[in-house]
């Protein structure tokens, strides 16, 4: 049964948040994704608890702005495609009926928010970037590995709450 309020996956994801954006790397597809500011609203709002049109007000109250159902629609279109989802959501434009272009016209090009934007990258170094998983030093930079873990590769990591060990972040 699909169901009308979207839930954000959680589950084998390595999630670091910083100001104006998220970097989620999910471990299952070996992919980092960047959500800029609004995408990044609308997927903390995701809890399977509130629908389209809550999260459409609770983001515009957030970025101070009007916000359309369109816009959170569009921003679950793209966390869908990259499984950021649990599978019992569906959210694509196609179950709209709908297409981006049309989407981004109902917006208004000369909307005061910026789109919600997802861009992700397939970690083409895997392999490699599995082997950096030691011991690590926490920084002053909250959740950050204070040395590179593999001198070879010069990977970076994260540091894992409670193990002292990094996972890999390409």
């Amino acid at each position: 049964m699909i169901k009308k309020q979207p839930l954000a996956r959680t589950e084998g994801l390595i999630i670091q948040e910083l100001p104006d954006e998220i970097l989620v790397y999910d471990q299952a597809n070996d992919k980092a994704h960047c959500l800029n500011e609004t995408a990044s609203l609308v997927w903390k709002h995701c809890d399977g608890q509130k629908d389209i049109a809550e999260i459409a007000k609770l983001v515009g109250k957030e970025l101070n702005a009007s916000v359309k159902d369109e816009f959170v629609w569009l921003a679950l279109d793209q966390l869908e495609k990259e499984s950021l989802l649990e599978k019992e959501t569906e959210f694509s434009l196609k179950t709209m009926g709908i297409s981006r272009r049309e989407v981004i016209k109902r917006i208004g090009l000369a909307s005061v928010i910026a789109l919600p934007i997802v861009t992700s990258l397939l970690n083409p170094m895997s392999a490699k970037a599995a082997t950096c998983a030691t011991p690590c030093t926490p920084t002053t930079v909250p959740g950050l590995c204070g040395t590179p873990l593999n001198p070879t590769t010069n990977c970076q990591a994260i540091c894992v709450s409670g193990t002292g060990l990094c996972q890999p972040f390409p």
